[in-house]
Formats: C-alpha cells, structure tokens, sequence
C-alpha cells in the first residue's frame, strides 16, 4: 500500500485519535507486559520525561552558543555518570543518541588513538567475547574494521581466548557490564590486566549497566569492579534510556581523559560554510533528549534510582526463584535486570509463543535457547502474574494439565 501526503490538513483531534487507533495493535507495556524496549518506572517519572523532552524539544544541542542551558545540562549529566562510575580527575564525555551511537564514537576514538597515537598502519582489529553486543559488528562495518570474536566460558568473556587473539593490529579489547543474552558482568579485572600488560584500549559496554549497578551495589549486592576504578579502562558506553529511566534516545560516552575523547571529536574546517564542530556523530541533537535526561536524574536522585533499583532486583530475585520452582534454570548468576532462563523439557520458543498469547512481548536468548526478560521497577507488581503464566505456558508447551494454575500465586 502506497499512501500519499493529502492535499488538506487534518485537525488534530482527528489525527490523535488515528494515533490511537494504530496503537491498539502494540504490546500493553504500561500494563507490565512488556520485558524489552521499554523501561517502565513509573508514570511519574513518565510524566517528567514528557515534560521535561517537550520544554526543548526544539532546541538543537548542535549549538551550544546559543543553547548554554542544553550545554550545561549534557556537562552535569555527563558528571552524575562519571561520579557513578568512578571516573577520575579529568575524566569526559558526551551525551548521545543511544548504545550503538556510544559504541561506535568509542571505537572512532580508539580507532584514530591507534592511528595517530600508536602509529599503527594498515587493517585494524577489535576482539571481543561472543556475548558482545552487535552493535560493536555495526560500527566495525562502517569503518572497516575486524572483529574478532571469542569463545565464553560460562556465559563470561574469557581473558586467555582473547590475549590469544590479540596481535600488533588490535585496536581495542571489549567487555560487557553486563552482556544482554545472558545479564552477567564480564570479568573486567582480568581484561584490564591484558589491557594494561598489552598496551590495549579496553572498552567496557556498560549500557545496560551503567545506571543500574552502581545503586544495586549501594543497596548491597557484591558487584565486581567493572567501571573506571579498574585501571585498564579507558572507555565505557552507558544508556541513560536503559535503567537511567531517561526519554529516548540518550545514552552517555565516557572517557578516562579528556585526552582520549578528543580523539572522538569532529572538526572540519575546509568548508564554505565554516568550521564545524561536532562531538558525535550526529550533527542535529535532539535539546529534549538532553533535558529529559537532566530532569529525570535529578527527579530521582541516588534515593529514587536505589529505590527504583532494588524493586528491578527484587523482581528478578522472584521471578528467578518462581523459574526454579517451575523446572527452569537460571543462566549464571544474574545480579542486575536481566534474567535468561531455560527448561530442559520444554522447548523455549514454545513455551514464549504460548506466553505472548496472554500478551506477554519479551525476548529469546539462542545460544542456549531461553526465555529472557531485561525487567523494569514495575515488574515488581506484576511478578505473580507472569509465573503463573508461566506455569501455563509451560504446562501447554508440555501437554501437562495445569488446572488451577491461574489462582498459583508465587510469594
């Protein structure tokens, strides 16, 4: 079907109920039904988002000389991100559009870094663990770059197979914080020491984590070192849109120094139009992206996000135990938001069909099959409801009777 701009305008009344009537046929995630995409804390914080976006929602974050307040906003956002994540003395970064806009600007910086800096010629490699994000495949792809994937061990990066696959020409070492198949944290000390022993840039793709587990290690669980306070990092991606609660798309690029970031920058200067400068990738910056960020952070402050972050893990500690209960096995040992799962008698594909028929849109993991739910706070209150779903589904998916399973309720 071929639709054309109409020769008239339509009132909006008319246009927003069209709007709504589209929307029937999306996945009820303000009702809790939804485990990816969307990062549900609440409608208040919702509301600040909206609100918060819609009051620069014009504003071009391209120019900071006319815009100063996007500008201050992005250095105190960028701040709150680094003081979380133990930045150091001179530490940088830069707001941008998401996870794959973050990743992509850290490998141009590491990328040039080893250019310029290293004197590096010819092909350039990255080596990373096979649980990395894809989005690392993407920025390689646009700037011709190798990956090098290596086996996990356990679900985890494993550190030898990937000083094995190190030479002269790698650019940068990866690892994640956590990796979204499974929601574990990479053994990032033992990456750093390769870092450090080999000369090498180590990423650490935090976008998941970035905004979840400094507060989860505030509310007591033994997090591992991951972020700056282990000496070999040198840059992290975090996404403010992920368990930062911000309005889409905004994510943060950090650097150690302000040193390493430079090498992210675009400054062009042969142009009639005059110098430009950008310190990302998009010229355009959404101001509402910015100031949606600004206005939810400082909404929730460290009490909101500990709050908002312990009814994440609570509500994966719950629904992990009510798996088990099931027959199905935990990947790992998640301590963040996100959970795979799987059922030795029960094929995973199956049993998420049969949820998705009570409207449940969550994710599938593939190496091995499994369930997968990335939780948001608002999980928490409807925990109950998905195990007994999922003893359903289960139950359907094995030909087992499960009547009364919709009064089972999991405390």
């Amino acid at each position: 079907m071929t639709s054309t701009l109409p020769n008239a305008g339509t009132d909006w009344p008319t246009l927003k109920a069209r709007m709504a009537d589209y929307a029937t046929g999306d996945v009820a995630w303000r009702d809790g039904k939804t485990a990816v995409y969307v990062f549900n804390a609440g409608p208040e914080v919702e509301q600040v988002q909206k609100e918060a976006y819609a009051l620069f929602m014009s504003e071009n974050g391209l120019g900071p000389a006319a815009f100063p307040s996007l500008k201050r906003m992005e250095d105190e956002v960028v701040s709150f991100g680094l003081s979380l994540l133990h930045g150091p003395e001179g530490a940088s970064g830069a707001i941008t559009s998401g996870g794959t806009d973050s990743i992509t600007m850290a490998m141009k910086a590491a990328r040039d870094y080893a250019r310029k800096e290293k004197g590096v010629t010819g092909p350039l490699n990255i080596v990373l663990p096979r649980s990395a994000h894809p989005a690392f495949d993407k920025a390689a792809s646009v700037m011709e770059i190798e990956v090098r994937r290596t086996p996990i061990i356990g679900f985890l990066a494993d550190p030898v197979a990937m000083a094995a696959a190190c030479d002269a020409s790698t650019m940068m070492i990866v690892g994640s914080a956590p990796s979204f198949p499974y929601g574990l944290i990479d053994p990032i000390e033992a990456l750093s020491d390769l870092a450090l022993a080999r000369g090498l840039w180590l990423h650490v793709d935090a976008c998941v984590g970035g905004y979840i587990a400094p507060f989860v290690r505030m509310n007591g669980e033994d997090i591992a070192p991951f972020d700056f306070e282990v000496p070999g990092v040198r840059s992290m991606s975090a996404d403010l849109h992920k368990y930062g609660y911000c309005a889409k798309g905004a994510s943060t690029v950090l650097f150690r120094d302000a040193a390493l970031q430079k090498f992210m920058i675009f400054d062009f200067r042969d142009w009639p139009g005059g110098r430009m400068i950008t310190p990302t990738l998009a010229g355009t910056r959404p101001g509402g992206a910015i100031s949606a960020a600004w206005a939810v952070m400082n909404f929730l402050g460290v009490a909101g996000y500990r709050e908002k972050q312990g009814q994440v893990t609570a509500a994966r500690a719950k629904i992990a135990a009510g798996a088990e209960a099931l027959g199905f096995k935990v990947l790992g040992q998640p301590k963040l938001g996100i959970l795979a799962f799987n059922h030795p008698e029960a094929d995973s594909v199956a049993v998420w069909s049969k949820l998705r028929e009570r409207g449940w849109f969550t994710s599938l993991a593939t190496e091995p099959k499994s369930l997968h739910l990335m939780l948001s706070p608002f999980h928490l209150q409807v925990a109950d409801t998905y195990l007994t779903d999922l003893a359903w589904a289960l139950g359907e998916v094995r030909g087992v009777a499960t009547q009364g399973a919709d009064e089972v309720r999991y405390s």
